[in-house]
């Protein structure tokens, strides 16, 4: 029996995304954040104001993980902590402008590690390796509950 290889795509995308985070880590560690303040400083960044209890849900880690990161990053000056103007139980999540100047930064070193990743792709495999990870995306996404966080992964990518 002939295979055309599907068998292995989980493989292939979770090591394609393991080796793109231990890249990313490994390049943006002069930055002084981790992994998770950098996913974190990207939502800040792409959705200012997003609620804390959402970050949760976007960053799929427990809220009281969140608070602790937010705790740690605000200290530091990456991010700020403010009351939602409509729920004063609600906390939203802002950028500082420290957060923004090295987001620049950031989009620089991912565009520089993604060309590495498809390196030797002809355009039109690119397109198409794009197409088909947006593809399987959207169908694993259809009718699931964890529609929001595909979403999410669409968001951030923009």
């Amino acid at each position: 029996m002939k295979s055309d290889g599907t068998e292995r795509l989980g493989f292939l995308l979770h090591d394609a995304a393991r080796l793109l985070r231990k890249r990313f880590e490994a390049r943006g560690a002069a930055f002084g954040l981790s992994s998770a303040q950098w996913r974190l400083l990207v939502w800040a960044v792409k959705h200012e104001g997003v609620p804390q209890a959402r970050l949760a849900e976007l960053l799929e880690i427990e809220p009281i993980s969140v608070s602790r990161l937010v705790d740690r990053m605000a200290e530091a000056g990456w991010i700020e902590r403010r009351q939602d103007t409509t729920d004063r139980r609600v906390r939203t999540i802002h950028p500082t402008d420290k957060s923004r100047a090295v987001f620049a930064e950031v989009k620089l070193l991912a565009a520089e590690l993604y060309e590495e990743a498809l390196a030797g792709l002809s355009p039109e495999v690119r397109r198409a390796t794009i197409e088909g990870l947006t593809a399987i995306v959207e169908n694993l996404s259809a009718g699931d509950a964890s529609t929001d966080a595909a979403n999410a992964s669409k968001d951030a990518a923009a």
